[in-house]
């Protein structure tokens, strides 16, 4: 079968949706993509749409889809990769160009080769075979959680003696956001600091409802921790980040944050809440997040190629 290779641009952004709604269909049983967060990876500041997506139209229809970004200025560098199972042909084609842009993008970079990841579903529509075959492989797993709500048990948590927690009112506590962000998360694996902007970028912050975030404080430390929330995701209601300073750990305040989340969502009418979370992190939030009544939805892998 013959493709057609293009780039995307953000008028394509209702078809790449719908892609990657029959791929969620296939992976998870459910679509769960949402126009908006197309549109925002499309408007990436960091990628020439030009160089850094492809579209494989069999026809007049995307039947594979690749998105490159570079949020290191180094080697690292990420992309997503999405085909219909019927059509790995369009795979292969789309993933040979993403590897040889990502090294060029690493050697503009200054860089003698690239380390790229990409995040699947643990059963993607992609055949891992072609992966392993071009030496890929898996260097980390990750869970996407998930917690019914209840309206009327999951109300707003009492602080304990000593913890406040307030929302994010102003440009100063953003700011502040960012700062509790970059710290909390630097320990993490793949992590890349950002600029203020950069992230703004990140959270998606146009689109971002700023009184679902929320900052917490001890009278000891001062800010110790935060934790953002979404509720423009269709599917579900969404945390999208939650961090604690290492000092303040071991104290609840994590668990404050995951429960204030969880009243204000129920209180919006949701029905269920999700989030996502690195099987291996080693500051015990799978366990925080067990004990608080969240489940596996799907699993996530992080396969890595180095390119030379």
């Amino acid at each position: 079968m013959s493709y057609v290779l293009r780039s995307a641009t953000l008028a394509d952004a209702p078809a790449v949706t719908d892609l990657l709604n029959a791929v969620d269909l296939i992976e998870i049983g459910r679509p769960e993509t949402d126009l908006h967060t197309v549109e925002a990876d499309l408007s990436h500041p960091e990628t020439d749409l030009a160089q850094d997506s492809w579209l494989a139209l069999d026809g007049d229809r995307p039947v594979a889809y690749g998105l490159l970004w570079d949020e290191s200025s180094g080697e690292r560098v990420d992309i997503d990769h999405y085909v219909l199972p019927e059509h790995q042909a369009a795979g292969r084609l789309l993933l040979e160009a993403m590897e040889a842009r990502a090294l060029r993008k690493a050697h503009e970079n200054g860089c003698a080769r690239a380390v790229v990841h990409l995040h699947l579903n643990v059963r993607p529509t992609l055949d891992t075979e072609v992966l392993r075959g071009r030496g890929w492989y898996v260097v980390r797993r990750y869970h996407v959680l998930r917690r019914p709500l209840d309206r009327a048990a999951d109300l707003a948590p009492v602080p304990p003696a000593g913890v406040r927690v307030r929302a994010c009112a102003d440009e100063a506590d953003r700011r502040r956001v960012h700062e509790l962000y970059q710290a909390s998360f630097a320990d993490h694996f793949d992590f890349q600091p950002r600029g203020y902007d950069q992230w703004l970028h990140d959270v998606d912050a146009r689109g971002l409802d700023w009184s679902l975030v929320w900052i917490a404080a001890t009278g000891e430390l001062g800010d110790t921790g935060f934790l953002l929330a979404r509720d423009d995701r269709e599917a579900m209601g969404w945390i999208r980040s939650i961090g604690v300073l290492r000092e303040a750990r071991g104290r609840g305040v994590a668990g404050l944050l995951l429960r204030q989340a969880f009243a204000a969502s129920a209180a919006r009418g949701r029905d269920t809440v999700g989030l996502g979370v690195d099987t291996s992190n080693a500051t015990g939030a799978p366990e925080l997040y067990a004990r608080n009544g969240m489940t596996v939805h799907y699993a996530v892998d992080t396969w890595e190629a180095v390119l030379n």
